[in-house]
C-alpha cells in the first residue's frame, strides 16, 4: 500500500523520476514474480531514444512490438539473480494504472531464495535524478531499498 500511495503522490509532482520495482517469490511454486512501475511516458521516451523505434504505450498500434520493446529494454536495464544465479525473465504483459505502466515478469522455479542480488538502472540513462525502489519478499518477508542513479546494485538475503 505504501510503494502505491508513493507513487501517486510522486505522480502528481512529475518530473519526480521514480520506478518501482517488486520481486518475490511465489512459495508453492518457487516461481520469482517481478513487476516494475514506470511512468508510461518516461518509458516510451527510452525507448524511443534505445531503439529508435517510437511506441504508444497507451494506444498501441500494434501491442506485439510494443511487448517486444518494453521487455528488451527492462530485460536490458534489470537483472535478477537469486543464491547466485541470474533469472532469465520472462514478460507477461503490461497494464495502465494512472500515470504509469505496470510491466510483469516471471521466472521457471528456482529453489528457495536465501539472496536476491539486483541490479536496476532503469531509466538512468535518461534522467541524472532517477530513483528506483526496489521491495523484495521471500517467505512472506519484505525488505525494500532505494537506489539513487547511478547506484543501480542492491543485495536481500534471507
Amino acid at each position: 500500500m505504501l510503494p502505491r500511495l508513493l507513487f501517486i503522490w510522486l505522480s502528481f509532482f512529475h518530473p519526480f523520476y521514480v520506478s518501482v520495482t517488486e520481486i518475490e517469490q511465489v512459495q508453492k511454486t518457487r516461481v520469482v514474480q517481478v513487476s516494475t512501475r514506470i511512468f508510461f511516458d518516461d518509458l516510451e521516451k527510452a525507448i524511443d531514444k534505445k531503439y529508435k523505434i517510437s511506441v504508444n504505450i497507451l494506444k498501441p498500434k500494434d501491442r506485439k512490438k510494443v511487448n517486444e520493446c518494453i521487455a528488451a529494454y527492462i530485460n536490458s536495464h534489470l537483472k535478477v539473480s537469486a543464491n547466485g544465479l541470474i533469472l532469465p525473465l520472462r514478460f507477461i504483459g503490461y497494464e495502465i494504472e494512472e500515470e504509469a505502466a505496470w510491466c510483469y515478469f516471471e521466472s521457471d522455479a528456482v529453489a528457495p531464495v536465501k539472496k536476491f542480488s539486483i541490479q536496476n538502472d532503469i531509466l538512468y540513462e535518461q534522467h541524472d535524478s532517477q530513483i528506483n525502489m526496489i521491495h523484495a519478499i521471500v517467505n512472506g518477508k519484505r525488505q525494500s531499498t532505494k537506489l539513487d542513479n547511478p547506484f543501480s546494485n542492491a543485495e536481500f538475503n534471507y
